[in-house]
């Protein structure tokens, strides 16, 4: 996806770097601004899948209770506006424009990668708007993410860890692992929903190194057994919103007044684009999904009816994408293949080595829509949000 002007001019001379990390030079930065982020607390949120669908229940139910509360996730879809949420929602186009316009002498006196950059604009915006929580969902890994600069992060919590982003973090879950639980610090309070058992190792191993406290929490009820209603869709979503409420109890140990009706309410408020969304293309329906690991395509296909099912996919390069399709299809399925606008991407030749019948998609993606609706049951387009945002615009506007 093309970067929307007028941000590409402010960010891409950055993004050159890639991947770059460390804490080094955002702490300089901070230090240089005199330090916004201690001018607020912070939750912050680690882990593989579910971390931003926890996030915004955390600000929406921290909201709901009458605290003014920012919200910082990534990546975006559509906008880099969408990254930035303060109390009175996402901050504008010609703010956000303003600010990096503002940052960029630090940011190249420092050598900031794109993330950094963005998530000092975040912290600067929730200093300046006033904030008394931002809830920070960590970009990759911990140790070293951007996000863990914050001084006070009192309340942690954990979406569920996988396989995921191994070139960076480790080829191991025990290796991952370690890397997201070292946001853990001392008299915090750590929360998380049910883990592999090698994860629920280390992250117990690393709360107790770092004198950390660690809850557990099992997935809320279905809304039919007495659980409470969500706004977000999918059987996961009750493991993200137990980790969301345990959080929200953390709070209000930590000062924060959180009440049951504020839990309620902010759960059922919480909204997050791209992940488990029907929508529809020309009046046929069908689902979007961000799924881009194995992890996450298993949790996708046990939201699904068993029976052939067609697939518009789209995959980074570096992802696992044989192992994501091996949990994601069923026999007899139909696939289509597509390039990522703008990043290296699998091709359908490549996939049919491991699934046979992969058939390669339109450079057109209205085309592939068109295809993919025609399908007896709830069509799927999913394995990046880069294909998400690319799509998003061509479906049919909701209400």
């Amino acid at each position: 996806m093309s970067l929307p002007d007028p941000f590409s001019e402010l960010i891409a001379p950055f993004s050159r770097r890639g991947v770059d990390l460390g804490l080094n030079r955002i702490q300089a930065a901070l230090a240089e601004l005199g330090h916004p982020e201690g001018r607020f607390k912070a939750v912050q949120v680690a882990g593989t899948n579910g971390k931003g669908s926890i996030a915004t229940m955390i600000e929406r139910i921290v909201s709901a209770a009458g605290t003014r509360c920012g919200l910082y996730t990534s990546p975006h879809l559509l906008s880099w506006c969408e990254r930035i949420r303060l109390p009175e929602g996402p901050i504008g186009e010609e703010a956000l424009k303003t600010l990096l316009q503002r940052l960029q002498p630090l940011a190249l006196r420092h050598d900031l990668t794109p993330f950094e950059l963005i998530t000092v604009a975040a912290f600067v915006a929730f200093a300046e708007a006033e904030v008394e929580l931002a809830v920070l969902e960590v970009g990759l890994g911990g140790r070293l993410d951007a996000t863990t600069v914050h001084p006070q992060r009192d309340v942690l919590a954990f979406a569920s860890i996988g396989l995921d982003h191994v070139e960076h973090l480790g080829p191991t879950l025990e290796a991952i692992a370690q890397e997201k639980a070292a946001v853990m610090a001392p008299s915090a309070i750590a929360v998380s929903g049910p883990q592999a058992p090698e994860v629920q190792a280390v992250l117990q191993a690393q709360a107790e190194a770092r004198a950390c406290e660690l809850r557990w929490r099992e997935p809320v009820a279905s809304e039919a057994d007495g659980g409470p209603r969500l706004g977000l869709s999918g059987a996961l979503q009750r493991s993200n919103a137990a980790v969301a409420i345990a959080a929200a109890e953390a709070l209000r140990e930590k000062g924060f007044e959180v009440t049951d009706e504020a839990i309620r309410r902010g759960l059922l408020q919480a909204r997050w684009p791209g992940r488990l969304e029907q929508r529809q293309f020309r009046g046929q329906p069908l689902l979007i999904d961000g799924a881009h690991n194995p992890p996450a395509a298993a949790a996708l296909r046990r939201e699904l009816q068993p029976g052939q099912r067609r697939w518009l996919i789209g995959m980074q390069r570096h992802k696992d994408a044989p192992d994501l399709l091996r949990h994601l299809l069923e026999p007899g399925d139909l696939v289509r293949v597509v390039t990522l606008p703008e990043h290296s991407s699998w091709s359908a030749a490549e996939l049919r080595q491991d699934v046979p019948g992969i058939e390669d998609g339109s450079s057109d993606l209205s085309e592939n829509l068109e295809w993919l609706v025609q399908s007896e049951r709830l069509p799927v387009a999913c394995g990046s949000l880069y294909l998400v945002a690319a799509l998003l615009p061509l479906l049919d506007p909701t209400d």
